[in-house]
């Protein structure tokens, strides 16, 4: 546990929390909706920061990133939490959370820049639950991470809010930003947040000069239409068509398990729309 930087005081001893776009109201004793910063006697505490839920070593086209440090590793970290409460979500034994629940190994920023550095890996990704709840433990860890040669990467669902995409954009290197869909109201439903905080974070990453890849997880009868996935085609396109674009498969997970996957050929069909707007389309989970 340690105090939140990103956070401004309110009357009453409520805090604003401000590292994602929901920007929590606290009151004494209660977390955010991410569960994992709390206002203890007016002031935000981190509940995560030196507590690891997963770390792994991953290759880097894992996150997924094709364009950025091909055939390297990344060596992965994430804590328990997430602002997001996506019914798919692959990850809910970590993310999902009770707020207050948590878990982790105990482990420093600089341990984790000495144990990406003894595994040979080029980068330290930021990942498996949302990196942006845990800004101020990714920030510390970044900058030791910077100094000793390795690239930082933000793998996101792309709700930051301004004040906490300034926090970290200084030492964040490459992102994948999931763009789980066209619609605010898709995104209300299913995630509990709103739709233009993504693409705002997109515009930013892009005109900050991070290596920017775009991750889609197309589930049939929810954002698989020809119309929604040229709309998200064409938005990318008109932030820069050489952004990479992820065109990934589900597969039955958390509260979404009577979903059928993606048929490939669905897929296929997704590829060919992307194709028509952006110069780089690549299939994931088949």
């Amino acid at each position: 546990m340690k105090p939140c930087i990103l956070y401004k005081k309110e009357k009453q001893g409520k805090v604003r929390c401000l590292a994602c776009s929901h920007k929590c109201l606290i009151s004494e004793n209660d977390t955010g909706i991410c569960g994992v910063r709390k206002n203890i006697k007016g002031r935000l505490y981190l509940l995560v920061y030196g507590k690891v839920a997963a770390m792994h070593v991953d290759p880097i086209e894992k996150k997924p990133l094709y364009h950025f440090l091909p055939g390297t590793n990344a060596f992965s970290v994430g804590t328990a939490g997430c602002n997001f409460k996506c019914l798919w979500c692959q990850n809910a034994d970590i993310s999902q959370i009770k707020p207050g629940i948590i878990f982790g190994k105990d482990i420093t920023p600089e341990e984790i820049v000495r144990e990406a550095l003894k595994t040979g890996c080029k980068s330290i990704a930021y990942t498996y639950n949302e990196p942006a709840i845990f800004a101020e433990f990714v920030k510390d860890t970044a900058e030791i991470a910077r100094k000793n040669g390795l690239k930082n990467i933000l793998v996101t669902n792309g709700y930051f809010s301004k004040e906490s995409f300034d926090f970290l954009s200084d030492f964040v290197d490459a992102m994948n930003i999931d763009l789980k869909s066209f619609s605010n109201a898709t995104y209300k439903k299913y995630c509990r947040a709103l739709f233009k905080p993504v693409l705002n974070s997109i515009k930013w990453a892009h005109e900050k000069g991070i290596h920017t890849e775009i991750t889609t997880l197309v589930i049939p009868g929810l954002n698989d239409s020809d119309k929604e996935l040229e709309k998200i085609a064409k938005f990318i396109s008109s932030i820069d068509k050489n952004i990479v674009w992820h065109i990934s498969r589900f597969f039955p997970m958390h509260k979404m398990t009577k979903k059928p996957a993606t048929s490939i050929k669905t897929l296929r069909r997704a590829e060919a729309i992307g194709k028509k707007y952006l110069n780089y389309v690549y299939l994931g989970n088949v």
